[in-house]
């Protein structure tokens, strides 16, 4: 069992910066690719970036490109979220999520990773 932790959202104004955490409470440095997903209600959970275990692969959305940097430290079982320019569209909750057994590369469909936060409200708004 692998449970996460995200923090950092709250509520950030149009061109704002945020920046997510995600702890995990085991070790995620080898075979764990990791995800930010975000999810509006009343639509499906989307993905927002993925990256690989070896942090050698990443993925961002088209909506979040040039905006979004997702990172990791292995060492401290964390991955991280920066969010820039921030726009009201971009208002979701938050999750992270792993998916243990990925060696390369990484998937951006929810039902491939098997540990999920609780999630992180992001609201964006003047």
């Amino acid at each position: 069992q692998l449970q996460l932790v995200e923090s950092g959202g709250g509520l950030a104004q149009p061109g704002g910066s945020l920046r997510l955490s995600c702890v995990a409470s085991g070790s995620i440095s080898v075979g764990v690719a990791m995800g930010w997903f975000r999810q509006v209600v009343g639509k499906e959970r989307e993905a927002v970036s993925c990256i690989s275990s070896s942090d050698d692969s990443t993925y961002y959305a088209d909506s979040v490109k040039g905006r979004f940097t997702a990172s990791r430290d292995n060492a401290k079982n964390m991955i991280y979220l920066e969010m820039n320019d921030l726009k009201p569209e971009d208002t979701a909750v938050y999750y992270c999520a792993a998916d243990v057994g990925m060696v390369r590369g990484c998937f951006r469909v929810p039902n491939r990773y098997d540990y999920w936060g609780q999630g992180t409200p992001v609201t964006v708004s003047s």
